[in-house]
């Protein structure tokens, strides 16, 4: 199932080109309670939820998934977990191009660790990425998106994608300089999920997804999951060591050889195998 937010905090489904509001179907969630501590609670009951949409989708309207603003598919995330130099062919051009990248981005994301973006980054495709620092440079990064479905605390990798809602593409927007990963990464609209979340069982194996991205109809990144250093589960295992997982929360899970700038009036276009596309603007 491909479900979405779009317009002004609608409810979708997304089939064959449309987009059908199933807002009505969040009645069947339970009343949210303040405080909150079970992370976001249309992805913490999704089962309960993909059930109500079921029942209502035969009476829902639909539009054009053309004519739809697009918001992020995780609508209440916890946290946004990075995963930094995960492909082979990513950490030689980091190598190779210390005056951009630094010192402190080479080696690979074993040696590198994990790290954090801030919730207040991210956007759905619809809206344009914003360069406020035009006097540096700006990099894009496409990446495959892993939304944690339940609370994981110290799970096994073999576990490890039971635990996981759904997959989404992920854009994160880079500044790049000398200061620590989560200050450069957690501009306002560096982080971009969409188009839509694409629920797990669509998903036979997130290590078998091709994935492009274009700037300006030019291809820049071009690979497959497969080449991850380490594979999605191993780093949900890893993550869950280090800090409780909860629904919602977003695992961006690494980018490809390619990297490179985007200024003002750019157009992005990102794809991946089994989840979609999306064209993201810059601004």
């Amino acid at each position: 199932m491909k479900i979405c937010w779009f317009n002004d905090d609608r409810l979708g489904v997304v089939q064959e080109g449309a987009v059908w509001d199933v807002t009505d179907a969040l009645k069947a969630l339970p009343a949210p309670t303040y405080p909150n501590r079970s992370g976001d609670l249309a992805l913490a009951n999704l089962p309960l939820l993909q059930e109500a949409i079921r029942t209502q989708l035969s009476q829902a309207p639909s539009y054009s998934a053309d004519s739809v603003r697009f918001l992020s598919p995780v609508a209440n995330p916890g946290k946004i977990i990075g995963v930094p130099v995960n492909y082979q062919k990513h950490v030689e051009e980091a190598r190779a191009d210390v005056a951009t990248f630094t010192n402190r981005e080479t080696g690979t994301v074993i040696e590198q660790g994990l790290f954090l973006k801030a919730t207040s980054s991210l956007i759905g495709c619809a809206e344009s990425v914003r360069i406020s620092m035009p006097e540096r440079l700006t990099h894009h990064e496409i990446e495959l998106a892993a939304i944690i479905g339940k609370r994981a605390k110290d799970v096994s990798e073999a576990d490890a994608l039971s635990y996981v809602a759904g997959y989404s593409i992920a854009l994160d927007m880079t500044v790049r300089g000398a200061e620590d990963r989560s200050m450069r990464k957690s501009v306002d609209t560096y982080s971009v999920l969409g188009p839509w979340l694409v629920t797990a069982d669509e998903i036979a194996d997130p290590q078998k997804l091709q994935m492009r991205l274009q700037v300006n109809g030019v291809d820049r990144q071009v690979a497959n999951t497969s080449e991850m250093i380490i594979f999605v589960a191993e780093q949900i295992a890893w993550a869950s060591r280090f800090y409780t997982l909860e629904p919602g929360d977003v695992i961006m899970t690494g980018t490809c050889e390619g990297v490179g700038p985007v200024v003002p009036g750019d157009v992005m276009q990102a794809d991946i195998e089994g989840i979609g596309s999306m064209k993201v603007l810059v601004a």
